[in-house]
């Protein structure tokens, strides 16, 4: 029965480290898609400063803050999304961290004997 009970707590291990995977490649797709709607953005409102600019006229304050405005939400939710992944890069770097020394130490101690002469 321990057997089964080991191969479970295993399975839902790897499930969860299989569903996290998941989940960050979700996000960052979803970070890469929206970096590219505001380069797309940026783009359109440097097009119309510059057919603006040729044509002779200002851009008018209307077109201006709509294209900025869809500029700078695009932005924002990519560096959103940009700093969740950096959070969660830095978390499991640390439960890494902290399970490999966990792990060293303990490997450590049984690498030698109490009554092994030194």
């Amino acid at each position: 029965m321990a057997l089964l009970d080991r191969l479970k707590q295993e399975l839902d291990r790897a499930g969860k480290v299989a569903q996290d995977a998941f989940d960050d490649g979700k996000t960052r797709l979803e970070a890469f898609r929206t970096r590219q709607l505001a380069d797309k953005s940026a783009q359109s409102l440097g097009y119309a400063v510059f057919r603006a600019k040729k044509s002779g006229r200002e851009l008018d304050a209307a077109t201006y803050d709509r294209l900025a405005a869809t500029l700078e939400t695009h932005d924002s939710e990519a560096a959103r999304l940009e700093a969740e992944i950096e959070l969660k890069r830095q978390q499991s770097a640390a439960s890494r961290g902290s399970s490999s020394t966990t792990g060293s130490s303990a490997s450590g101690a049984s690498d030698t004997y109490p009554s092994s002469p030194s």
